[in-house]
């Protein structure tokens, strides 16, 4: 058991029917949190109302009622910082909650002399309870994470730790935030954690890092009013991000350390432009005219060393960007963010026989592509589908600037993956077969055997081209043809098959199966929901 030692920081707004369970879920850490501040930003829907009923009942939460709505998440949180009364801070958002044994894992690190605990942060898409470790590479050891368990003096030897934007899987010892003016944005300001956190890494706090999962980040796709990272829908979004970003350099540079400024640009260019770039197939023409706009200009003001520490297809993609004034040659732009990134055939050179992105548009040259090991290449593979109680997968490679005929592709690998992976993969092995400038593989899966009938299963098409020395070179599966969207029932004894050959806006193929009652409800709900939208 632990004395009372926390202050937990929890912000609501306008959430009266998610807030107790969140601020329960943060008093059942236990006697270590001595104190729950519930700082309500002059909400309108009955959430003053539940904390005040909440602090009837739990002597440890203390409401703070702004009289104001400040228009984000900064000032409430800055009031929690402000007013609590133990040595160590942590923060909770109303819809988000605490697993059990977050804050003891936590504290068994808060050693003397360190400044912050940081563990592993759960995304949790809702209804499907579907859970993914927040930045993996940080915190993940089944991925290769392989901080967990070290303390760090500062992150200027691990800069990939600028991907960890988040402030709520973090305890902080309160003097230091104060030490520090470590502080959020305050107002009408979005992504404010982005700021925070950079402030405290400026800072150079030691940091011990866990695996244990110490947050639990609710994602809830179907709400009305979606959360503020799943609003990249609107050019605002957008201009928010950037500012933010901009203001995590400015910070950087300000405290004396530019090599974390520039890793930040960096950060910018593999992370969150290709984030927004994947979407543009999504987005009206006007939208898309604006965000180019707002990008080169922000992209423009980037060091060169940016430029140079960013992979390859980021380099590309940022190069693109900002050589051509409007939006330009977009599927094959979007290919350089997909996941992993990939150039679409055929390949392009200049005059001087130097691999290009366009051929329209030779100015954007793909330096380095050459330089790339085997599992970095961006390769694309090709696929079609034919339906019927087994489906039929036609797989094909093409050649990449001929750097893959050296290689000497043997095999594909096909993997499909259950999308909320709940049912296990399916993998199947076939030999490629050379066809001019391209190998080809082709495949069968049994339709039933993709089934649930609890539910729709939306089914990724993934595939390893396999090489002579044992290289291995990931691709998401492209749609060989646009329109190979369909649907088709397929007959069998009990209930048929509902079977749907998808295309994601990025043109990756997906299949999508509903079988039983409840599957094809889940169908026809979602249709319902898209007729509703429109």
């Amino acid at each position: 058991m632990h004395p009372a030692q926390i202050t937990v920081v929890v912000i609501v707004f306008n959430d009266a029917d998610r807030i107790t369970t969140a601020v329960e879920s943060a008093l059942a850490q236990g006697a270590a949190v001595g104190e729950v501040i519930v700082v309500d930003d002059a909400s309108t829907d009955g959430s003053r109302e539940a904390v005040d009923a909440l602090a009837a009942r739990h002597p440890r939460v203390r409401p703070l009622h702004r009289t104001e709505n400040s228009g984000g998440c900064g000032s409430p949180r800055n009031d929690g910082i402000a007013a609590a009364a133990f040595p160590y801070v942590m923060f909770l958002d109303s819809d988000d909650v605490y697993p059990p044994g977050a804050v003891d894992a936590l504290l068994a690190e808060a050693a003397p002399g360190i400044d912050v605990v940081a563990g592993a942060c759960v995304r949790r898409e809702l209804p499907e309870n579907h859970d993914t470790v927040w930045a993996p590479a940080l915190y993940d050891t089944s991925a290769g994470a392989t901080l967990p368990g070290t303390v760090l003096k500062g992150i200027a030897a691990h800069p990939e730790f600028l991907v960890d934007t988040l402030s709520v899987n973090k305890l902080y010892r309160r003097d230091f935030l104060a030490e520090h003016a470590a502080v959020f944005p305050d107002g009408a300001f979005h992504y404010e954690d982005f700021v925070f956190t950079a402030k405290v890494y400026a800072a150079a706090p030691r940091m011990a890092v866990i695996d244990t999962p110490v947050y639990i980040w609710h994602v809830r796709r179907a709400d009305a009013v979606l959360s503020i990272s799943l609003r990249r829908a609107t050019l605002a979004n957008w201009e928010h991000r950037v500012e933010a970003h901009r203001r995590v350099v400015e910070v950087f540079r300000t405290a004396g350390q530019p090599d974390l400024a520039v890793a930040a640009q960096t950060k910018f260019l593999d992370y969150d432009l290709p984030m927004y770039v994947r979407e543009l197939a999504q987005r009206a023409p006007d939208y898309r005219a604006a965000w180019w706009a707002h990008a080169r200009t922000y992209l423009a003001g980037f060091d060169a060393a940016a430029h140079e520490h960013a992979q390859a297809p980021a380099r590309w993609l940022a190069r693109a960007l900002t050589a051509w004034e409007e939006p330009a040659e977009l599927e094959r732009v979007m290919a350089l963010a997909a996941q992993p990134p990939r150039l679409l055939p055929p390949s392009y050179t200049n005059a001087a026989g130097q691999p290009v992105l366009s051929g329209r548009q030779p100015e954007v040259l793909l330096h380095g592509l050459t330089d790339l090991p085997a599992d970095k290449l961006p390769v694309t593979v090709n696929g079609t589908v034919s339906v019927g109680h087994s489906l039929g997968f036609t797989l094909t490679v093409p050649e990449l600037h001929g750097l893959l005929a050296p290689l000497n592709p043997q095999r594909a690998v096909l993997r499909l993956t259950d999308q909320h992976d709940v049912l296990p993969a399916k993998i199947r092995e076939q030999p490629l077969h050379r066809t001019g400038d391209s190998w080809q593989a082709a495949f069968e899966v049994t339709t039933k055997d993709l089934a649930d009938a609890a539910r729709l299963v939306s089914w990724r098409v993934q595939a390893d081209v396999v090489c002579a020395g044992g290289e291995r070179i990931p691709a998401e599966v492209r749609a060989a043809h646009p329109g190979v969207a369909r649907r088709r029932v397929v007959p069998r004894l009990g209930r048929p098959l509902l079977v749907q050959i998808h295309v994601t806006p990025r043109g990756a193929l997906m299949v999508r199966i509903a079988g039983g009652l409840h599957g094809m409800l889940d169908v026809l709900r979602r249709r319902l929901k898209r007729l509703l939208a429109r």
